[in-house]
């Protein structure tokens, strides 16, 4: 734990998405909340479809929507201070790869996973 999952509109560029995760993930480690950097797990979920209002038929809004995922026990401060640790890295990562054309939301949620959760590790 953590897990990011990160989702992403078409029209916004990310020319090197191993980098940008890895931007995120070492972000979160540095944050000092986890216990290992190999708990911190990230992956780019595409959108094929998506409309931003009701009538942006050119697609000039696109958006970065990141869900983390934690384990309870993290005050709302500490889930609120990831949450700007998040928002921050994604727009000094990919702010200078976008197009003019495009509006761009940076949209995070931090969210405490169910006490029911289980990991196994094999080896």
């Amino acid at each position: 734990m953590p897990h990011l999952t990160i989702q992403v509109t078409p029209n916004v560029m990310i020319a090197h998405e191993e980098s940008f995760i890895k931007a995120l993930n070492k972000a979160l480690w540095d944050s000092g909340h986890f216990g290992k950097p190999t708990d911190i797990k990230a992956r780019i979920v595409p959108i094929e479809t998506f409309l931003v209002g009701v009538e942006d038929d050119e697609q000039a809004n696109g958006f970065v929507y990141a869900h983390l995922k934690i384990m309870s026990g993290r005050d709302l401060l500490i889930r609120n201070q990831l949450a700007e640790l998040l928002v921050t890295t994604i727009e000094e990562t990919i702010k200078s790869e976008q197009s003019v054309r495009v509006e761009l939301q940076i949209c995070v949620e931090v969210e405490e996973i169910s006490m029911v959760y289980h990991k196994k590790m094999l080896s």
